[in-house]
């Protein structure tokens, strides 16, 4: 090593969706050549794409069964998956927004992220529990009281790079080639039995067919999960037609935010993606939450009881313009609240929190939210099959 006496950090990535949670958090050490981090992956149904991810952005990596065998001043991880076999005060933090899903079928139900074994890993209570919301406390302390004295309500990262990117939308907008004059929709899915990717069967071919391609441009967001557990190259196949098309297919890899920040309308689920889109100036439908999936005590419940739900018997350029005229903005503005409690803090309260875990003393520099980048331009996520003109 060349610097030396540093605090070792270790970032925990299962999953991209994962990696994507952590890097809102890492750089709140940047220039802190008091700290290092290095990053590990534990086996994950849904890893597969995690080396590549790291490998891109240039990460030190230690391979799995090494790291659990190291000492490490502090770990951070938005997963559960081995994290009790670490040598390291241990920090969780949920990597979607809220606690919308719950778990049935298994011996172990309960609201996903919310079951003892989520929080407290073969029985091992971590240095803090992160949360976004202090309505999460409460559900805490009723599902799993013995992880209560180590929840810590800091905020959403997610939520404060979408809010402080909003005056960028114009910019996002102009970078994704969509005119002035023309509309873009996104389709937004979770990932799973119940997601709406699940069914894009039947809303794929009113994308293609029922939009003016003139005056209509679509972008599809789905959840990392959905690639790795089919193959980006069949997904690339399922939607080669789309493509064609024009439709933009945002890869695993990219940052949505900036896009769903663009868009004029949303054909959401019950994901994250959808929740996070009541922050933004974007219409919004909703295609069918399923009541077996969702937590009902979730901002996603009440968003499926606020939002209008996408009719398969109405042409969808009507539905469209019926979302876009009732909008709901006080009640979307509630079930946006209902994200955080914490609004514009995360910077603040994350970097506290990790501070006086390492035992350091802060930074003479008040932390920074940053703006979301510039999304890709139209033509690379279509893959260069653009058939339109600009």
């Amino acid at each position: 090593m060349t610097v030396v006496g540093c605090k070792k950090i270790l970032a925990v990535v299962h999953t991209v969706t994962y990696a994507k949670r952590l890097l809102d958090v890492l750089p709140l050490l940047e220039g802190d050549f008091r700290v290092q981090v290095v990053f590990t992956m534990p086996p994950h149904v849904f890893g597969d794409e995690v080396p590549a991810f790291l490998a891109r952005l240039g990460c030190a990596v230690v391979p799995w069964e090494e790291a659990v065998t190291m000492e490490f001043d502090l770990a951070l991880a938005a997963g559960r998956g081995g994290v009790e076999r670490l040598r390291a005060p241990l920090v969780t933090m949920p990597h979607g927004a809220a606690y919308l899903k719950r778990i049935v079928g298994t011996k172990d139900p309960g609201v996903a992220g919310m079951r003892r074994i989520d929080l407290l890993p073969d029985g091992k209570p971590p240095a803090a529990i992160v949360l976004p919301h202090k309505a999460e406390l409460r559900q805490l302390r009723r599902h799993c009281p013995e992880a209560a004295p180590y929840a810590v309500v800091v905020g959403d990262p997610v939520h404060d790079r979408i809010t402080a990117s909003l005056p960028l939308r114009a910019r996002f907008r102009r970078a994704l080639g969509v005119a002035e004059g023309r509309a873009l929709v996104v389709a937004a899915s979770t990932w799973g039995p119940w997601s709406s990717f699940s069914r894009f069967d039947a809303l794929l071919p009113r994308l293609l067919n029922e939009l003016p391609r003139e005056s209509h441009r679509v972008a599809m967001l789905m959840h990392p999960n959905a690639w790795a557990a089919h193959g980006a190259w069949q997904i690339r196949s399922w939607l080669a037609r789309c493509r064609q098309a024009g439709i933009a297919v945002v890869p695993p890899e990219a940052d949505w935010r900036n896009v769903l920040i663009a868009a004029d309308w949303i054909i959401g689920d019950h994901g994250s993606v959808t929740l996070y889109g009541t922050l933004t100036q974007a219409a919004m439908l909703l295609a069918g939450p399923p009541t077996q999936e969702l937590n009902p005590d979730s901002p996603a419940a009440a968003l499926a009881l606020t939002v209008p739900a996408l009719s398969p018997t109405h042409p969808l350029v009507e539905q469209l313009e019926y979302a876009a005229a009732e909008r709901w903005d006080a009640e979307r503005k509630a079930i946006a609240g209902r994200i955080t409690s914490e609004p514009g803090r995360f910077a603040r309260n994350m970097r506290s929190l990790l501070y006086r875990l390492l035992n350091l003393g802060e930074p003479a520099h008040p932390p920074v939210t940053r703006e979301l980048p510039d999304p890709p331009g139209w033509a690379a996520l279509v893959g260069g099959a653009e058939r339109e003109s600009a």
